[in-house]
């Protein structure tokens, strides 16, 4: 019988989420919607010795602001279900809310002789591993020692059943089958084959906090919530033959879900898994989010240092997987089109900082004029400059504005003279935050100078020709505008013919304050005829 596709992510709330945390759920979202399936958000929270106040609302607003939005398991406000609706019908989605149901089938196993209770402490076990070592062996709880140590196995069963009753620190543990192998298969990594021997005999429920492991509770969960297919990282594929021997115990074979162990996002240097000290050490977040924990520590994320969601999401995508094409750029809804778990490889993917910021790049260019003016007026805004939405507006702040929008002595543009601005940087920014580091000039006059162009083009030589164009700009009858300008000065200027370069480099010096910006024709008709004689009349008392 075919079922409806269903998989889930399911993070533990310990701290911030991993950018490997984030392609893990956007693998999960791409194959569920894909297939027509549902995408489920679970929270893993039995480890309560490492539960982080904070982390589940990070997880939450980080995939939302990646747009992998889940079908089920968190509510519109970005709440993780706790009551059972239509919608949310395996609610609580929350483990430590579900803690009946997973002592019930640990209980279960033990009755069916495929676990047993387990007394020992931590020191015991401490103890019975140093004298092994000692010993040149290989301490492992399994068949080998299990009846040397303090069990339901090994003790009496009066004993052992006084101590549930007088005990609160016992474990449930799994009973590793001997010499057997586990036959399994995995999506990304085909088939694979372990002996039981090898493996040691796993805690699945511990009375302490009355809670289950995660092997345990995403065995039940996952079986409770119809989960088709489990696409995790590859962490979890040597807990994988416990996972299969315990859907075997409890008889749950026929709706196994098949597995795909995703491979590691390696650091860009050397060899390992990336980490934040990655990213401090060589400057690029690898959370989502901005991250700041208990003692104050500030880990940046993508969304702060000015990444687009789209950016990032497709950044991601291409780290472990590949169309089968050289294309490069994906929306959203391209990635479910195309996605297969049959293209994601089996060896680690290596982050590149420089790809990610030329994804961003390309998607910067995408945007409209007016989107990213949107985003850049807040920046402008927090530098003390007011934007208006025309210059008919700026009277009621005051103000009287040139033709194309600008007060520069009270700081004051309008709406339409950023857009301008927007549209010709663009190209040239990676970062909406970039637009401003490029074009500072188009909004504040400099008062300090580049200190090696001004010695390359501050000569008598230059700057005498240089104040004659700009008497030219001054004295210009035309329209003012970049289309009317720019040629008849050209022309101006070899006509007399004077180096251009030499010229125009000087006289951008005096409009910017090195020698890289704009062309001059787009610069003065931006600020106008008043700003520019401004700061050419400033230039003149620095020569002189």
């Amino acid at each position: 019988m075919e079922r409806k596709t269903r998989v889930r992510f399911a993070p533990s709330p310990t701290g911030p989420l991993h950018m490997g945390g984030v392609r893990t759920a956007l693998y999960n979202y791409l194959f569920a919607k894909q297939r027509g399936g549902d995408f489920i958000i679970r929270i893993e929270d039995t480890d309560s010795q490492r539960f982080v106040p904070g982390a589940e609302k990070y997880i939450i607003e980080a995939l939302n602001w990646c747009g992998i939005v889940p079908d089920e398991g968190v509510d519109a406000a970005g709440n993780v279900v706790e009551t059972a609706s239509e919608r949310h019908p395996h609610a609580p989605y929350r483990q430590s809310q579900r803690k009946p149901i997973y002592r019930q089938y640990a209980e279960q196993l033990v009755a069916g002789g495929y676990a047993y209770y387990a007394f020992d402490t931590a020191e015991e076990l401490g103890a019975k591993r140093a004298e092994m070592e000692a010993n040149g062996q290989t301490f492992i709880y399994n068949q080998t020692t299990r009846l040397g140590l303090r069990n339901s196995l090994s003790m009496p069963e009066a004993e052992w059943k006084e101590l549930l009753e007088t005990r609160t620190d016992w474990t449930i543990r799994f009973k590793m089958p001997e010499n057997r192998v586990v036959k399994m298969d995995d999506l990304i990594r085909g088939h694979v084959e372990v002996n039981t021997d090898t493996l040691d005999d796993k805690v699945l429920w511990k009375r302490a906090d009355e809670l289950p492991t995660y092997h345990l509770a995403n065995i039940v969960d996952d079986h409770l919530m119809e989960i088709t297919e489990v696409i995790r990282g590859e962490e979890w594929l040597p807990s994988l033959p416990l996972h299969y021997l315990l859907y075997e115990a409890f008889g749950w074979t026929e709706t196994q879900p098949r597995f795909a162990h995703l491979s590691l996002l390696l650091k860009p240097d050397g060899k390992g898994k990336l980490s934040k000290r990655d990213g401090d050490r060589l400057g690029f977040p690898v959370f989502p989010l901005k991250w700041v924990n208990a003692e104050g520590e500030v880990s940046r994320g993508y969304r702060e240092d000015g990444y687009f969601p789209e950016a990032f999401v497709n950044l991601l995508a291409m780290l472990g997987w590949n169309p089968g094409n050289d294309q490069e750029i994906f929306s959203l809804e391209e990635l479910v089109a195309a996605f297969s778990l049959e293209r994601v490889v089996k060896s680690g993917a290596r982050f590149n900082a420089d790809k990610a910021k030329w994804y961003n790049k390309e998607y910067l260019r995408t945007k409209s004029v007016s989107e990213l003016t949107d985003l850049y007026i807040p920046m402008l805004e927090e530098k003390g400059f007011k934007i208006v939405d025309c210059p008919v507006c700026a009277l009621t702040a005051g103000s009287e504005m040139t033709p194309s929008g600008a007060d520069f002595e009270n700081k004051i543009f309008s709406r339409q003279y950023v857009e301008r601005i927007v549209a010709l940087i663009q190209e040239r920014a990676t970062f909406v935050a970039d637009f401003w580091d490029i074009a500072p000039y188009l909004f504040v006059a400099p008062t300090e100078f580049v200190e090696k162009d001004a010695a390359k083009f501050w000569k008598e030589e230059n700057y005498t020709l240089a104040l004659q164009v700009a008497d030219f700009i001054l004295g210009f009858e035309g329209e003012f505008t970049k289309e009317s300008l720019e040629g008849p000065l050209e022309e101006y200027i070899r006509g007399n013919e004077w180096p251009m370069g030499k010229v125009m480099n000087c006289l951008r010096l005096a409009m910017v304050g090195g020698s890289n910006g704009l062309g001059i024709a787009d610069i003065v008709t931006l600020i106008g005829k008043k700003e520019f004689s401004k700061r050419i009349e400033y230039i003149k008392s620095k020569l002189c």
